[in-house]
């Protein structure tokens, strides 16, 4: 039998305020294995199952974060990330008990087995997630709630008020749970953006966008005044950069941007939300256009009731749900790095263990 080991993910090296991160800057290593004896009081001993794997980590990849929420990763160190799912293997919280399925989100480790503060965990109820526990990541964690607090609080949406969204990253994790949203929500019209074939279809086939747009292929403005005549109303934004100005530059008069991610700005040393060009400065003001920065954050008391919404919804069958999943904590960082170059459909996920 092989000798029992625990093991981290950690960061080796950074890649630079404008570099692409690379699988060479993630490490692996062994780590002290915890014990129940050493638990404080509320302290849980955890077995992990599953990752939560996260655009917006690329920060925490550079010396200094930028952002407030977030600190950056310290080299030859262990990380941590936005969430993930785990098994309790014994507790010293009242709450839980060995067995338990739970799950985190802030400073939840990149490490196989580790203790962690009770009241940071929420408990996952079996009949639920039993059969699917990462869900919990995906459409019942933070990005559904981003997902659905982002359309709900910021688009404006009216039942019968013929409004068209377009959505960027509409294959990832946030950008196919926000257009389907946006469908239950009221919209007339949703058109994603992707950026091949394959997310295309799955966009149009599975979570029921009325068109996909391939922006690798196509002029994107040229599509859009064709698709969509009647203007823009409401742009959900995962991405950022020229792609966003095709679509800003259609956006019609009292119109909304919801500023939720810029995936194409992440290995730039800009501010975010990155500056934009006076042209379009201009015609946000010239169209009375709000374009305001989403943190789902903000929003802590809509969580529970938001939750309830989008479990009745997927009950339901109203909203389709993909998942990407690697499997092995080892191959964290090659998850990381595929992700961050569009390799994956929904939600990118580690499994861990089960």
């Amino acid at each position: 039998m092989s000798e029992r080991k625990n093991l981290q993910v950690t960061l080796l090296s950074r890649p630079g305020v404008n570099g692409e991160p690379q699988e060479s800057n993630f490490g692996i290593q062994e780590c002290p294995i915890p014990t129940s004896e050493s638990l404080a009081a509320g302290d849980v001993l955890m077995k992990n199952l599953f990752l939560s794997v996260d655009p917006a980590l690329r920060c925490r990849m550079n010396e200094d974060s930028g952002v407030h929420y977030m600190s950056a990763w310290q080299l030859g160190q262990g990380i941590d990330g936005l969430g993930g799912v785990g098994k309790v293997m014994s507790s010293n919280d009242p709450v839980f008990q060995e067995g338990d399925l739970v799950t985190g989100t802030f400073l939840w480790p990149w490490t196989a087995e580790f203790t962690i503060v009770g009241s940071n965990l929420r408990k996952l109820p079996k009949e639920i997630y039993g059969n699917h526990p990462s869900l919990a990541l995906s459409l019942l964690g933070g990005t559904g709630l981003t997902a659905y607090l982002g359309i709900a609080e910021r688009a404006h949406l009216r039942q019968g008020g013929n409004q068209t969204v377009v959505v960027s990253a509409a294959g990832g994790a946030t950008g196919s749970l926000a257009g389907q949203i946006a469908r239950l929500l009221g919209a007339a019209k949703v058109v994603g953006i992707c950026g091949n074939e394959e997310k295309c279809r799955v966009v149009r086939e599975e979570f029921g966008f009325d068109s996909a747009i391939n922006y690798k292929t196509t002029d994107v403005a040229a599509e859009l005044m064709k698709i969509c005549p009647e203007g823009v109303h409401v742009y959900f934004d995962n991405v950022g950069g020229d792609l966003s100005t095709s679509v800003i530059k259609q956006m019609v008069s009292n119109s909304h941007i919801i500023l939720c991610g810029q995936i194409a700005m992440y290995s730039q040393d800009v501010p975010y939300p990155p500056p934009i060009s006076a042209e379009l400065q201009e015609i946000l003001q010239q169209r009375n256009i709000t374009r305001e920065r989403f943190l789902v954050l903000d929003f802590p008391d809509k969580f529970e009731a938001a939750l309830q919404v989008l479990a009745q919804w997927y009950g339901e069958g109203k909203i389709k749900v993909r998942e990407t999943t690697v499997e092995g904590l080892e191959n964290a960082g090659a998850a990381f790095v595929s992700m961050m170059k569009g390799g994956n459909i929904g939600k990118q996920i580690v499994k861990v263990a089960m």
